[in-house]
């Protein structure tokens, strides 16, 4: 290979090259996912004006509000506290053994016998079988998960009986990669604390997800080919 066939290998990789270290180097920000955006608060109608009256219904601050969520808009803070442990253990044994004899049988008042090839002897019709079957089966799970934090949503609708559904997000950029905190449920205003808190095990019908994407994400995820491998379509 001569000098211009090297070059022009070179200049063939450069833009290979170069968008390996622009596609190594950077880290994309964090995506929002719209089913978990914050409900914005419905805007008030203007206040009328020329009634003669001091105060209007729906216009007036109280000194003793209650600052707890109640309505659409509303934050509250949600304390995860969420922890499960499951164990299972499953234990399978089968034997099964069958001995079966059949006599030599009269044929014409007759037992029948010959002689077999030089060196094998005498014989008849009698046989005899025996099978064996032995399965021994085990196995075992242990599952252990605990989530603890703090995350803040929003009131995205007051439901008739007064209960509150709440959805929200957070999004962390660390290094390499972002992190998802995603939580929607629905909430009893009498769980609500006197800080506007609520812990999330007394949330009803609560999703609540925490993944990651990045360069960490990935290392940490298994391939398709080794996802083959421990599959139930694999067939050995």
């Amino acid at each position: 290979m001569n000098h211009t066939d090297t070059s022009r290998g070179l200049f063939a990789l450069a833009p290979i090259l170069l968008s390996a270290l622009v596609l190594g180097g950077c880290n994309s920000a964090p995506v929002r996912d719209p089913a978990y955006a914050p409900a914005r608060p419905v805007a008030p109608p203007p206040e009328p004006t020329g009634d003669g009256s001091l105060y209007h219904d729906g216009y007036a601050l109280s000194w003793f509000e209650d600052l707890r969520a109640h309505r659409v808009g509303d934050l509250l803070t949600v304390r995860l506290v969420e922890r499960t442990q499951a164990d299972k253990a499953a234990k399978t044994s089968a034997k099964k053994s069958t001995v079966q004899n059949i006599d030599n049988p009269t044929l014409l008042g007759m037992k029948p016998k010959f002689t077999g090839p030089q060196g094998l002897g005498a014989g008849d019709l009698s046989f005899a079988t025996k099978s064996e079957h032995d399965f021994k089966g085990e196995s075992a799970s242990s599952q252990s998960n605990t989530l603890n934090g703090d995350i803040t949503v929003t009131v995205v609708q007051v439901l008739g009986n007064g209960n509150l559904m709440v959805r929200g997000e957070k999004r962390l950029g660390i290094n390499q990669g972002n992190e998802y905190i995603r939580l929607s449920g629905i909430v009893r205003p009498w769980d609500v604390s006197a800080d506007n808190s609520v812990e999330s095990t007394k949330i009803a019908d609560p999703t609540i997800t925490y993944v990651g994407d990045g360069a960490v994400a990935d290392a940490n995820a298994m391939g398709w080919l080794a996802r083959f491998f421990i599959s139930a379509l694999m067939p050995f």
